[in-house]
């Protein structure tokens, strides 16, 4: 399992000594020719954006859609950085094209990592030569790239699904400050399905929006988060529905390990809301639930107190009667109508001492529904976030 595995892409990843540790922290994806292909991009919502975050932009506008590379660097941000994150950040852009022989326009740069403190350039600059000449189609450069790519992260993320002669292949990082739309996270996907650049854009659009932009840990949402969807080719035509039913099971799985190793956590929890007026109201009050600290210190002690969620459905806004409200725990109702129901403890108690947790809350008001990702909180949380990290 490798972001290298589809035909046409080669990674690598090198320290470079933005960590102090010594550990990797610069990774490259490119394509195996350095040729441009098709390529989309979903960035993060906050306003104060990362540097690498417009100049990715500005890139993507400027060709249409075509990339060649993204370079990658981890521990530090470059946001808050002023006009000399920008260009630290185009520079990132100009020497690794220079090394692949394309312009610089051709290439995506992301940072992931502290926020206001300047990007150690110098250091960056001079090791993007050995990340350049370190690439390759091997399992273990995709690895490294994977590795490099990780702040406060565990564990690797990675995905491969197979399609009709095709492959998508994907990596990401996001451990904490995870919020739609999208997360602190990075993800990296490829595949060798041939895709024009719209419909690369359409695909990776679809897939965001039912992954990474419904995934909640601590409603807090990045400066630099960015998604890169790039496609060789290299099999030839593919149906899009397919690639994008391939793409979408890609970003749901990366979310899911995302949640998996979020900062302190203990269970992942979804929070599925139906029976609203609308799919809009439905997901609103499914985020207010999920990013409830209350509901989330309950998932932590596996205490089953539904008040909470109630509390929090009508805090939502959306329209609500009380008194149609059923809410339930792994399958199991334990309040009806508004009140508490007749249930299973022993049964709802077992569901909330797992892995997974399924909360269920039916408005009973309408067809709408939605669902959002959450976690649990728990003291890890607070000890990896007490100071600067």
């Amino acid at each position: 399992m490798s972001i290298t595995t589809p035909r046409g892409f080669v990674a690598a990843g090198v320290a470079a000594g933005v960590k102090a540790s010594g550990a990797l922290d610069l990774a490259l994806v490119a394509t195996e020719d350095a040729l441009p292909v098709p390529t989309a991009a979903t960035f993060t919502t906050n306003r104060a954006a990362a540097a690498p975050v417009a100049t990715s932009r500005a890139h993507l506008e400027a060709t249409g859609g075509l990339a060649a590379a993204v370079i990658v660097n981890s521990g530090n941000a470059n946001a808050a950085t002023g006009r000399q994150g920008l260009d630290d950040a185009v520079r990132m852009c100009t020497r690794t094209g220079e090394l692949l022989g394309v312009a610089p326009e051709h290439v995506l740069v992301c940072s992931t990592g502290l926020i206001g403190i300047p990007l150690p350039i110098a250091a960056v600059d001079a090791a993007i030569p050995a990340l350049v000449e370190a690439r390759s189609g091997s399992a273990d450069s995709g690895v490294a790239a994977a590795t490099a790519i990780l702040t406060t992260d565990s564990r690797r993320k990675e995905v491969e699904v197979a399609g009709a002669g095709w492959t998508v292949a994907g990596m990401a990082k996001g451990a904490g400050m995870l919020a739609p739309n999208m997360a602190t996270m990075l993800a990296f996907l490829t595949t060798d399905a041939a895709l024009d650049p719209r419909d690369a854009a359409r695909v990776l659009r679809h897939a965001v929006g039912r992954s990474f932009n419904v995934l909640t840990v601590d409603g807090c949402t990045s400066t630099n988060d960015t998604v890169v969807l790039m496609a060789s080719g290299r099999a030839g035509p593919a149906d899009v529905d397919e690639v994008t039913e391939a793409v979408t099971a890609a970003c749901v799985d990366l979310a899911g390990q995302m949640a998996a190793d979020a900062e302190g956590a203990s269970r992942v929890a979804h929070v599925r809301v139906r029976g609203a007026r609308s799919d809009g109201e439905a997901q609103r009050a499914a985020r207010q639930v999920a990013d409830s600290l209350l509901v989330k210190c309950s998932l932590n002690g596996g205490d089953p107190y539904w008040g909470r969620v109630l509390s929090e459905l009508g805090a939502s806004g959306v329209e609500l009667d009380v008194d149609r409200v059923s809410i339930a725990y792994g399958g199991v109702v334990v309040c009806r109508d508004g009140v508490e129901a007749a249930h299973d403890a022993a049964a709802v108690a077992a569901h909330l001492s797992g892995d997974l947790v399924e909360i269920g809350c039916d408005l009973g008001l309408g067809d709408g529904s939605g669902m959002v990702m959450t976690v649990d909180l728990g003291h890890g949380y607070l000890d990896e976030n007490r100071t600067t990290s």
